[in-house]
């Protein structure tokens, strides 16, 4: 039997529910050593703009929480729906991005401590004709590697939202969500998460639940991204592919065969012919046998670009859900690609990985959506104006 833990002394029921009851908190405060942080209070409170001339969420440094909300809008719906939509979380996500309230906010507390909180806007191929206006983006080509679940596929619009905490991200959920919900419904709902905020050292490359470094090789949001990213109006293209990963047969296979398959050493992230993990991968190196030292089916050789034009930025975050019967994990990688052209960047590189990938063995595509992301907004204008 479970041994009971006595009520501390000097609290009872009934002197918290009657006038002692603050003090007697106050007290049980300090004596099992409950402080308040100013450091984490800070933190609480950072805030992220929501105005200029991008959306943010994208060349933002990821927070360790993201949610991505794919939406359908009501069956009939015009543009004048989607109109309203836009406007409406315009609005909203104006307010709780700097941690006000959003209209109407039934939890307003919620709300003052947003943890970089960043919420962005994406319209899928629906939003388009509902709009009466043609589709900037179209779906990706099948690739024979994909086993795509409606579960987790498609939608209208877009929701991602990001915080270095999950408590103001799913109030924003809940907010830009209930708030339409007589114009358009959730389809899908995908939770993430990476290192925890002060964890790891600002800029280290997150690691996915293979145990790999996911992210080295990604364009310089400072240097690249006009040229890879943004397109002249200021927006971008977006592809969330949602990737299970068997992480029971992962187990079975040894180090040095996990990192055959990257072509990476697990430690340091460092590629096989290399030191550190930022290091230039030699895809001509021989060992002594004359065996090419990194595969040429191994992860990285096959995702390598060909030329710089063929580079496109991504946010990744793990999963990790109750496990499906039989198996012992439910875990993989919510993969964000950002680029000006889904057809000369990201398709290229994904028929290279679908033609063969050593990886290709542990990960299966289960759901895949694409979005066009307006660019930002001035105040008084609604996110998407230049596309509807």
């Amino acid at each position: 039997m479970a041994e009971r833990i006595p009520r501390p002394s000097g609290i009872s029921r009934r002197r918290l529910l009657g006038g002692g009851g603050v003090a007697a908190l106050g007290a049980a405060g300090i004596a099992y050593g409950v402080t308040r942080d100013p450091q984490n209070e800070t933190f609480g409170r950072s805030v992220t703009p929501f105005h200029g001339k991008h959306q943010a969420g994208i060349s933002t440094p990821p927070q360790a929480h993201g949610t991505f909300v794919g939406l359908d809008l009501m069956p009939g719906a015009r543009r004048a729906d989607v109109v309203a939509v836009l406007r409406m979380w315009t609005t909203d996500a104006a307010r709780l991005t700097q941690g006000s309230p959003a209209l109407a906010d039934t939890e307003p507390e919620l709300a003052a401590d947003p943890a970089g909180l960043t919420i962005t806007v994406g319209l899928g191929r629906g939003a388009f004709e509902a709009a009466g206006v043609e589709s900037p983006v179209d779906a990706l080509p099948a690739f024979g590697i994909d086993r795509l679940e409606s579960a987790w596929s498609d939608g209208d619009l877009l929701l991602q939202i990001c915080a270095d905490d999950p408590v103001p991200a799913a109030h924003a959920l809940r907010v830009l969500t209930k708030n339409v919900r007589s114009m358009a419904s959730i389809r899908w709902v995908q939770r993430g998460f990476r290192s925890a905020r002060g964890s790891k050292s600002a800029g280290t490359t997150m690691r996915n639940l293979m145990g790999q470094v996911d992210g080295t090789v990604n364009p310089d949001p400072a240097l690249d991204f006009d040229a890879l990213v943004w397109n002249p109006e200021g927006g971008t293209s977006m592809i969330v592919r949602r990737i299970a990963v068997e992480m029971d047969t992962w187990d079975e296979l040894d180090r040095g065969g996990r990192e055959f398959a990257v072509g990476r050493t697990l430690d340091t992230g460092a590629p096989l012919t290399g030191v550190s993990e930022h290091d230039e991968a030699d895809f001509d190196a021989t060992d002594r046998f004359g065996v090419p030292v990194i595969s040429p089916a191994s992860h990285i050789a096959r995702a390598r670009h060909t030329h710089d034009g063929e580079r496109f930025f991504r946010r990744a975050y793990n999963y990790d859900e109750a496990p499906i019967a039989g198996a012992t994990s439910n875990s993989g990688l919510i993969f964000a690609a950002y680029q000006r052209d889904i057809e000369s960047q990201f398709v290229p590189v994904q028929r290279r990985l679908d033609e063969h990938d050593a990886l290709n063995e542990w990960t299966t595509p289960i759901g895949s959506a694409v979005f066009a992301i307006p660019r930002g907004v001035a105040e008084g204008g609604y996110v998407g104006e230049e596309l509807v």
